[in-house]
């Protein structure tokens, strides 16, 4: 890069911004949304398995706190 010039490193960035932002806009059209009923139902899953989990892990907790409790 000693031997460009300044007009020249100034455009050759110029480039590579641009081919960056070419390539995300592409990455972009690549994608597919998911539909309104489909979130819906992938966001009622995540809830339930959340509730579910929670729950095991609670009685999972309570059931060890009585163990330790009982021992000591």
């Amino acid at each position: 890069m000693a031997d460009m010039t300044t007009s020249q490193v100034e455009k050759k960035s110029e480039k590579k911004k641009d081919s960056f932002f070419s390539g995300v806009k592409s990455e972009f059209k690549k994608i597919i949304w998911p539909t309104k009923k489909d979130l819906a139902k992938e966001s009622v899953s995540v809830i339930a398995s959340t509730i579910v989990l929670g729950a095991i892990i609670a009685v999972l907790d309570l059931g060890i706190q009585n163990l330790i409790g009982n021992v000591l």
